[in-house]
């Protein structure tokens, strides 16, 4: 927002008249004054309602109380008419600057933009990734299975850094042509087709890929396998409409929609609602036992019902979900998910961020805090 204490100079006049002027009675104020601007619809040159507020803190406007403010409203012609409605066009051609905060990743074709091999370390599973919700599923799971003493479960994790392209690389884009984190490379055997290591991307394929290769955390029988399953797929066929859409609306979106904030709102309360109907007769998503069911569901809704995603706890009334918010605070009071979640995290308390993992010792020795306090004795 614009502020101009100037008086006529202020940039919301730009392009107005003298008749403009007059019409939203500058005339009328008298002393000092401050003037706000707020544009919608296009720069004032495109044609656009700009609505001031001005404030008087000496003398009065005429015919207005001295301690309230006045507003006037002008759209300025310029020979563009004005409207609060998009036109597709027959053809979409892409705008870099329509991306909002993601606009410098976001594109419409695949591919890597650039030549960049992935690192190797020296445990059989190397992961590629971030520490977001779907990152969090594959750390989790692969330290679940260590802490049931699977050693070949040993992995490398490498830092993704998605805000800055790495998803492009070459060698990310070789394990995963879609370029989403996370990524998965198993080098412990057998070898791919092509005499390679084997490839494993999309979250929900990482975590049946581990359980199947580990015989953990996915049920054998039909009845039970099949409740895993179906609740696995419920998240990923419902965790886009929860971040794709209400926390891209609601907390990234360039412009507040009210509709489409409204409409994800809806989708993603009902959700948390069959969430809170399941956990109601089960203690776990597939029934008595933990699986890659709540492994999978855990970092979007159980971060969602604690308030920890979007920062939208007060607006979805998340205290509401009782049964969800016991079975979130059980989950997430396992060691193995609070290792799990601050691998490759780049946010928050660094006490709580181990950007990279290689060593089961790293969650003592290696986690923000320390590096950057090894890094400040040293300066």
């Amino acid at each position: 927002m614009r502020n101009d204490s100037t008086g006529m100079g202020c940039p919301g006049f730009l392009d107005a008249q003298a008749s403009d002027a007059d019409a939203i009675g500058i005339g009328g104020v008298q002393g000092g004054w401050t003037v706000w601007d707020w544009s919608r619809g296009g720069s004032a040159r495109q044609g656009a309602l700009i609505v001031f507020v001005v404030s008087v803190p000496q003398e009065s406007v005429i015919g207005a109380p001295r301690s309230q403010p006045r507003y006037w409203g002008i759209h300025i012609n310029t020979g563009s008419p004005m409207s609060t409605e998009y036109t597709p066009p027959k053809v979409w051609t892409w705008n870099k600057a329509n991306g909002g905060r993601f606009a410098n990743i976001n594109r419409p074709i695949a591919g890597p933009t650039h030549d960049k091999e992935l690192p190797v370390g020296k445990h059989p599973l190397q992961l590629y990734s971030l520490g977001t919700p779907n990152g969090q599923k594959v750390t989790i799971m692969l330290e679940e299975l260590l802490a049931l003493g699977k050693t070949g479960a040993e992995y490398d994790a490498w830092l993704i850094r998605i805000g800055e392209g790495d998803q492009f690389g070459s060698g990310f884009v070789a394990a995963n042509p879609n370029s989403k984190i996370p990524a998965l490379v198993d080098r412990s055997g057998p070898l791919n087709g092509s005499g390679g290591p084997i490839r494993v991307f999309e979250s929900g394929a990482i975590l049946i890929y581990l359980a199947e290769k580990f015989g953990a955390f996915l049920p054998k029988d039909g009845a039970a396998r099949a409740e895993c399953l179906s609740w696995l797929f419920w998240q990923m066929g419902s965790a886009p409409y929860l971040g794709g859409g209400f926390g891209h609306f609601y907390a990234y979106a360039p412009t507040k929609i009210e509709y489409a904030i409204d409409r994800f709102t809806m989708e993603t309360k009902r959700q948390l609602d069959v969430l809170d109907r399941r956990l109601a007769e089960a203690k776990y998503l597939a029934g008595d036992d933990y699986t890659i069911a709540d492994i999978a569901v855990w970092p979007w809704y159980g971060g969602l019902a604690k308030g920890l995603l979007y920062g939208a706890g007060e607006f979805l009334a998340v205290q509401e979900y009782k049964n969800v918010n016991r079975w979130a605070d059980a989950i997430g009071a396992r060691p193995a998910v609070k290792r799990g979640r601050i691998v490759n995290r780049l946010q928050g308390d660094p006490a709580a961020q181990l950007r990279e993992r290689h060593d089961a010792s790293d969650f003592e020795l290696r986690t923000q805090d320390k590096l950057e306090a090894v890094k400040s004795a040293a300066s």
